[in-house]
């Protein structure tokens, strides 16, 4: 295999394969524990059978050996009568004489412990014949069997009952019974076979089963997937069908609706912004070479110090807007705060901008109220910017008064600007925090702004985990600032506002 290509893996990449591979491997490992106990189960019970029925074979022989009856040689459990002082057995049955013809004592003494009540089987192991056809149902050519013994005293047996016998009186009888191991054997041995195969037939019923089931699980998601890959950023309008189960796939489908929904209205919003803002540099360029052109198609009646005038002013308001969507882009993509180690005095930042503020239009007052230091953590030329944005905003709008305040409430900084103008409607306290957007559409974009300072503001204002909401007033427009505060640095620590000037 050539080192470049990549390795087989031999576990599957199909989730349906690998969750029915999964299944019939844990069922494999319960049915071997479940196997593995009914195996030694149905052996112990088979050969406490074999036992029970030794034992009971044992008792009969005993009975007829009492009454001086010779056993019956027909019977199924093998068994043995030995008398002490004769050579061959006094009477033998089950096969046992098929196995050893004309034998004698062919069981082992047992141990001298008592009766058949308490002794337990003994483990022996019987001799081998050779002559002997293993065909017989009944093995007993060699090997280790278990077997019952029970000593009987021919001298409770009157004369003539141990002369039927075969033995004199004052021997013992000691009678044998095996315990035949074969049947328990084969019940297991048919057991182990009909649990292989129902195991085998279990883990492939169950695996196919699995991979159905999933199969058709996963035929919502297959849907899922080919629908999403039809959504494309220049139209992703498509949406996928919600499930009316209400499993995970129905929240799978609701999240990714969700997902495409805004995906929707962030395209939408990036081709309104781009529409509004080519509408907006479209109005000063249209100005500029208009102005320029008639300039140079008349150069003579030209008053040329106007035109360079409207041009100068033309062309600060295409650097204003160019600048604000410049920011306005390296906010989009900064979507989380920046870990300044700088301490804004506002309190002093406010202070200094209402004494540097050219009001030179018209005739207004720019007061600031606050009380102590206020400090919150951040750039202070992006904290600047914002206040300037509230400030240029209020005076576009206020009659007579500006007034700026800046209170510390709990772990608040909270930094208001109130104007005494019209103030905003209800219904658009909102709006207005939107890019190009003017209440006053008849107002002239001379003097209006580019319509992105407060959209900037609020922009700076969450980049600090701040809030820069419109507060309700019975007259003119209040908006409120909150900022989390901090405990005011050390001297020398920290750079704070209070260090520079406002530009």
């Amino acid at each position: 295999m050539n080192a470049t290509e990549p390795r087989r893996r031999w576990w599957p990449r199909s989730v349906r394969a690998r969750t029915a591979l999964a299944a019939a491997s844990a069922a494999a490992v319960i049915l071997a524990g479940i196997g593995w106990w009914l195996h030694h189960d149905v052996h112990r019970r088979s050969m406490q059978i074999a036992e029970d029925q030794a034992k009971n074979q044992l008792w009969a022989l005993a009975g007829q050996l009492d009454q001086g009856v010779i056993p019956d040689s027909t019977s199924v459990v093998p068994y043995e009568v030995v008398a002490t002082g004769r050579r061959t057995a006094v009477a033998s049955g089950g096969a046992i004489s098929h196995a050893y013809p004309d034998s004698h004592h062919v069981m082992p003494a047992p141990p001298p412990a008592g009766g058949i009540a308490e002794m337990p089987p003994t483990t022996v192991r019987l001799p081998p014949n050779p002559d002997y056809d293993s065909k017989d149902p009944l093995d007993m050519a060699g090997g280790i069997h278990q077997v019952e013994t029970a000593d009987i005293f021919s001298g409770d047996l009157s004369a003539d009952e141990a002369a039927a016998l075969g033995v004199t009186t004052g021997v013992t009888l000691r009678v044998y019974v095996v315990v035949l191991p074969y049947t328990a054997e084969a019940i297991t041995g048919t057991t182990d076979r009909l649990l292989i195969r129902a195991g085998l037939f279990g883990l492939v019923l169950i695996a196919a089963v699995t991979y159905f089931s999933v199969r058709v699980a996963l035929r919502p998601v297959e849907a899922i997937r080919v629908l999403t890959a039809s959504v494309t950023a220049s139209d992703p309008r498509e949406r996928v069908t919600v499930p009316t189960t209400g499993h995970e796939i129905t929240a799978l489908a609701t999240t990714i609706n969700s997902t495409l929904q805004r995906l929707d209205n962030a395209a939408a919003q990036q081709r309104r912004f781009v529409a509004d803002a080519a509408h907006e540099l479209r109005s000063p360029l249209t100005t500029l070479l208009a102005s320029l052109e008639v300039a140079l198609a008349y150069p003579e009646r030209t008053d040329w110090p106007a035109a360079v005038t409207t041009a100068a002013r033309q062309t600060r308001r295409l650097q204003s807007l160019a600048e604000d969507l410049l920011l306005l882009a390296r906010l989009d993509t900064r979507t989380t705060p920046k870990a300044a180690p700088d301490t804004v005095d506002l309190t002093a930042l406010a202070s200094r901008l209402t004494e540097q503020y050219p009001l030179t239009e018209r005739p207004l007052t720019l007061t600031c109220d606050s009380t102590e230091p206020a400090h919150a953590h951040g750039d202070p030329d992006e904290y600047e910017r914002l206040l300037r944005n509230l400030v240029d905003n209020a005076a576009r709008h206020a009659e007579r008064r500006i007034r700026i305040t800046v209170r510390n409430h709990d772990a608040w900084v909270v930094l208001t600007v109130h104007d005494d103008g019209p103030g905003v409607p209800t219904e658009d306290a909102e709006r207005i925090f939107e890019r190009f957007v003017r209440l006053d559409d008849a107002r002239s974009r001379d003097h209006g702004g580019t319509g992105l300072g407060l959209a900037i503001a609020r922009d700076l204002a969450h980049r600090h985990r701040g809030t820069l909401t419109l507060a309700a007033r019975p007259r003119g427009a209040c908006f409120r600032l909150r900022l989390p505060r901090v405990p005011a640095p050390a001297p020398g620590n920290a750079r704070t506002a209070s260090a520079g000037g406002v530009r």
